[in-house]
């Protein structure tokens, strides 16, 4: 699949996709996915049939997943410290996330296609925030044994 192809292309400037990170500054479309995913995922609920028992679903999905693009956003201006903090809360919500799709997939509920990838894009948010947090984790070792 190439760049162009991808479901969640960034049409912001490059100065809106600039993420700071202790080694630098790279260009990333990470805020634009996860908005994208977002998106996606209340589209996926609406489909839903109209049953009590499905309400959980729209409810806990809705709110974890948009919870990860929110505290992301947040992130972005924040101290080393707050941001350290809303990357774990990241992971925790995109590992929720992830579990209500795990859960939808089994129950086969909604269009396969959408399902699935869903279901992909979930655990993929799941291992970015993993990795930014394993990498902001080392870089707060590595600063408070230089003091």
């Amino acid at each position: 699949m190439t760049q162009s192809d991808y479901p969640f292309s960034d049409k912001e400037s490059s100065k809106d996709r600039l993420v700071g990170e202790i080694s630098g500054e790279y260009e990333i479309d990470l805020r634009q996915r996860l908005l994208e995913f977002s998106v996606l995922v209340i589209q996926f609920l609406s489909t839903f049939p109209n049953q009590k028992e499905l309400n959980v679903f729209r409810y806990q999905l809705s709110k974890s997943a948009t919870s990860v693009g929110a505290n992301y956003e947040e992130a972005q201006n924040a101290t080393f410290l707050e941001f350290v903090n809303r990357i774990r809360i990241c992971v925790r919500e995109a590992s929720e996330t992830h579990y209500w799709f795990k859960i939808i997939d089994k129950l086969e509920l909604g269009s396969d296609g959408s399902r699935k990838h869903l279901l992909k894009e979930s655990s993929e948010i799941v291992r970015i925030f993993g990795s930014i947090l394993s990498k902001v984790a080392k870089s707060g070792q590595r600063q408070s044994h230089s003091k």
